[in-house]
């Protein structure tokens, strides 16, 4: 009966395991997403500055640069957020 709950323990541990790194996958990856979507208003905003005709609304140089920096300040944080997220995951 010992051997039987110990081994239903490691069970329930290792099925903790798997949910913990497969939520901390899934965040990843949507963290990743966003900072894909930022990205993409900065590319898209600069060829419109380049003067490369795009669908893009108007778009100046400093509406282009408050871009810039929003799509790296929100890829540090999402980063940062992808590493706690994996740490939280691998205990």
């Amino acid at each position: 009966m010992a051997d039987e709950e110990k081994l239903s323990k490691a069970e329930v541990k290792l099925s903790k395991a798997e949910v913990k790194r497969t939520i901390s996958t899934s965040l990843a990856a949507a963290f990743g997403f966003v900072i894909a979507l930022v990205w993409n208003q900065v590319v898209i905003g600069g060829l419109k500055v380049g003067g490369i005709d795009t669908t893009f609304e108007k778009i100046d140089l400093v509406g282009w640069l408050v871009y810039v920096v929003t799509a790296i300040a929100l890829t540090i944080f999402m980063v940062i957020l992808i590493i706690v997220i994996g740490r939280w995951s691998s205990k």
